[in-house]
């Protein structure tokens, strides 16, 4: 039976969550707005994301509009929101560029008057 980690959405961001427009296509979400998966709390086991809400639904902690289910499987996400289950994936920060010395042309010329240099 496939298991799913869940990922809880921060509690101050559930408003913003709850009456966010729906889009459709692929959810990008921010891993900093979601509290990590603790070891053997946060996972279910479940046929399906629907099953598994329906599984935590009478418990303690149910899901709530906003949080994540990632497969243990093949790690895809899925964002449970009043539609139902959407697909998810997480924002990956944009990669720095290199630092790079500064073409040989840049440098200073001492021909030209101050004010242009």
């Amino acid at each position: 039976m496939p298991t799913y980690r869940i990922h809880r959405l921060k509690d101050h961001l559930r408003q913003q969550v709850r009456f966010a427009p729906h889009v459709s296509g692929t959810a990008t979400v921010k891993p900093r707005d979601y509290h990590p998966a603790a070891t053997g709390e946060d996972l279910v086991e479940a046929e399906t994301p629907y099953a598994a809400f329906f599984a935590l639904r009478d418990t303690a902690s149910p899901l709530e509009v906003g949080d994540l289910l990632e497969s243990a499987a093949d790690g895809s996400l899925r964002i449970f929101k009043f539609v139902g289950f959407e697909e998810a994936q997480w924002a990956l920060p944009e990669p720095k560029p290199l630092a790079t010395e500064p073409p040989p042309d840049s440098v200073p010329n001492d021909d030209q008057a101050p004010a242009l240099q």
